[in-house]
């Protein structure tokens, strides 16, 4: 926007088409700078650019930004231009190009488009991005909003003399799966169970043929009942042949 741009007394008739906007034109050569004579006058504390411009017309026709009537804010941004007979380029250049192309998007909506035209792009989906691009400048604005609206430092709430330490958070992510889990689980009980050999001591054996023969022999020595362990006494000294001697018997 030029620095020529200013805000001009407030005239009857020269505001929007419904009487009630920031933006006046100075077609008549009233303000009081010669030099800005027949010039767009835009109230910088209103509007921004000409697609804050269609933004503001766009809340006029009081829908939703997604839903709002293209062809209608064409019309009125066209018939606001038009009043401006004597209109400096230097200072709406940017409006002009905006009129301009809202002219071509009216005469594609009002004209039928030539099916068998790939090139171009249909008016319809012209008309969506115009849509898109009010409905992020409006967000953008929100935003801007909210942020001026929260507290600032130093000037609505204010930090303590110390300064704040700092604090580090370490967060641990692991990328791998369900599959990937299972497989260390098995790998690690592989590793726990690990194949090795185990030798068996060979513990000394008292055959039956040894016990038979001890037994031939005692039968002769043997001159009343008794336990059968109390003839086997010098055979059951050793603990590790012990059960096999009993058994063997």
């Amino acid at each position: 926007m030029s620095n020529e741009t200013r805000q001009s007394e407030k005239e009857p008739g020269r505001d929007w088409p419904d009487g009630k906007g920031p933006v006046r034109l100075d077609v008549d050569g009233a303000s009081e700078n010669p030099t800005l004579k027949g010039a767009l006058i835009v109230d910088v504390a209103g509007f921004e650019g000409p697609l804050d411009l269609l933004l503001d017309l766009a809340r006029r026709q009081k829908v939703d930004l997604a839903k709002i009537s293209v062809l209608a804010l064409a019309n009125q941004y066209l018939d606001f231009i038009s009043r401006s007979t004597r209109m400096r380029i230097e200072v709406a250049a940017d409006y002009l190009v905006m009129a301009a192309w809202l002219a071509y998007l009216k005469s594609r909506l009002l004209v039928p488009q030539d099916p068998d035209d790939e090139e171009e792009i249909p008016a319809e989906e012209l008309a969506a991005m115009l849509a898109f691009r009010l409905k992020r400048l409006q967000a953008m604005r929100d935003a801007a909003a909210q942020l001026m609206a929260r507290n600032r430092l130093g000037q609505d709430v204010f930090s303590r003399g110390a300064p704040e330490p700092l604090i580090v958070e370490t967060k641990t992510e692991f990328a791998d799966n369900v599959v990937d889990l299972i497989k260390a689980y098995a790998l690690r009980r592989t590793q726990e169970f690990a194949h090795h050999e185990y030798h068996i001591a060979r513990l000394p054996v008292w055959s039956i043929q040894e016990a038979r023969k001890v037994l031939q022999s005692l039968i002769g020595e043997m001159d009343d009942w008794g336990r059968l362990d109390q003839w086997l006494i010098e055979y059951l000294v050793e603990p590790e042949k012990r059960r096999s001697v009993v058994a063997s018997t």
